[in-house]
């Protein structure tokens, strides 16, 4: 497997997606952490970033790492509703309470490879891989990640 230039994972575009059937799956654990593993995905992708240059994401995971789970899931509400085609402009939620900085390339001491454990994303520890793995990304960022 290919090593990552922007991560470090070996394979990481192929656990993307892996993960990402899981997580559309709408299954327990996969499911309710969709936002969460992308936020972390995309912060250790910083091409893949979108125009807020991971404002959102990392105010998803600050959310979950402070709220858990019920946090997560007001801010994706919020999210959505105003992605709705009846609301116009309007920031991301999350984005402005983060301002744009200088994205970390590599060194991230937990990435896909770690979460997948032996490429299945096993449903046991999942959770706290998740939670993990969101701490070490928002402190590669810079953040408060405890």
């Amino acid at each position: 497997m290919e090593i990552c230039g922007e991560c470090g994972a070996r394979g990481c575009p192929e656990l993307f997606h892996r993960l990402l059937a899981l997580d559309h799956s709408r299954a327990e654990p996969w499911g309710p952490l969709h936002a969460v593993s992308v936020s972390c995905f995309l912060l250790q992708h910083p091409g893949r970033l979108p125009g807020d240059g991971g404002a959102g994401a990392r105010g998803m995971l600050r959310a979950y790492l402070d709220g858990g789970l019920p946090a997560v899931e007001r801010l994706v509400g919020r999210a959505r509703r105003a992605n709705s085609h009846r609301v116009t402009g309007g920031a991301a939620p999350g984005g402005a309470a983060h301002p744009a900085q200088e994205a970390p390339r590599g060194g991230f001491a937990v990435t896909i490879e770690q979460v997948a454990v032996d490429g299945a994303f096993p449903a046991e520890g999942f959770a706290e891989r998740v939670g993990v793995w969101a701490s070490v990304t928002l402190a590669a960022w810079g953040c408060d990640g405890a």
